[in-house]
């Protein structure tokens, strides 16, 4: 299994290869995993595309310190040492949720790596203080093992997934095997992000904005104001019936979109 080592952590990703090919780079959302973009890296090779996808600090296989503090720039910069340990020079950066925060810095930091940017039921802004209030009532119940996780982990996977039981389950049960502890630098990076919408304008390569129609966190109105702001995209792309985790739960139209984005706006790897 192919790890990496950056500032602060050994980041765990997977390739699924292609030395010549076009590279796709995706990023998951917060309590999930690289494996939320398996119907988008099936699709992806199937249609002639490199992937590579990688665990964010505090998830996944990834090894961290949690009360090490870091920011969505040094999130960034790891991406940038996968494609590096992977030989990739540069490629579509995407992410959801969370990963659309790391990617959106990647671009501003190295705009000639950014062939593109797909971004995923995520946000440029800041969160105001209520919003922070809410995350670390949350946070200090996820991390505390005398609270009961099935509640929950019920309500969670509503908001943060959407869909069906059936799409919820499969990481209800990695959250109920998961060291609920590990979150806890990357709750803090995730509360006290701080705003790009001022610097939108300066990321000028093509973008994919993309949001499930009922996702009460990556708003119609902060989606259209990413849009609005990121001279390359093309609006909104709203999946009907979808939440927050729109890939996951309605992989079908949002593939559809990702394969036109792509037709209209990667060149070859020979470029």
């Amino acid at each position: 299994m192919p790890y990496v080592s950056t500032e602060g952590a050994r980041i765990f990703y997977t390739d699924s290869g292609g030395q010549d090919l076009p590279t796709v780079v995706l990023g998951h959302g917060f309590f999930m995993d690289l494996s939320m973009f398996s119907p988008q890296v099936e699709y992806l090779e199937a249609r002639g595309f490199r992937v590579l996808c990688w665990d964010a600090r505090g998830h996944g296989a990834t090894v961290s310190d949690p009360d090490q503090p870091f920011t969505y720039w040094d999130s960034a910069r790891d991406i940038f040492a996968v494609m590096d340990a992977a030989g990739v020079p540069h490629a579509v950066l995407g992410g959801m949720s969370q990963g659309g925060y790391a990617v959106l810095r990647a671009a501003l930091l190295a705009p000639e790596r950014t062939d593109a940017l797909l971004l995923f039921d995520t946000e440029a802004g800041d969160s105001p203080e209520e919003q922070r209030a809410e995350y670390r009532g949350l946070f200090a119940a996820w991390t505390n093992p005398d609270v009961p996780l099935g509640e929950l982990s019920e309500g969670l996977a509503a908001q943060l997934i959407g869909g069906t039981v059936v799409d919820q389950s499969p990481w209800r049960y990695k959250w109920a095997a998961s060291d609920r502890t590990a979150i806890r630098g990357a709750a803090r990076t995730l509360i006290e992000r701080e705003s790009l919408v001022d610097r939108l304008g300066e990321i000028t390569c093509p973008a994919l904005v993309l949001r499930g129609e009922h996702d009460g966190s990556s708003t119609a109105e902060k989606s259209a104001v990413l849009a609005a702001g990121l001279p390359g995209a093309e609006g909104v792309v709203t999946i009907a019936g979808a939440g927050h985790a729109a890939n996951w739960t309605s992989p079908e139209p949002v593939n559809e979109a990702l394969g036109a984005f792509l037709t209209r706006s990667v060149s070859s790897p020979a470029r």
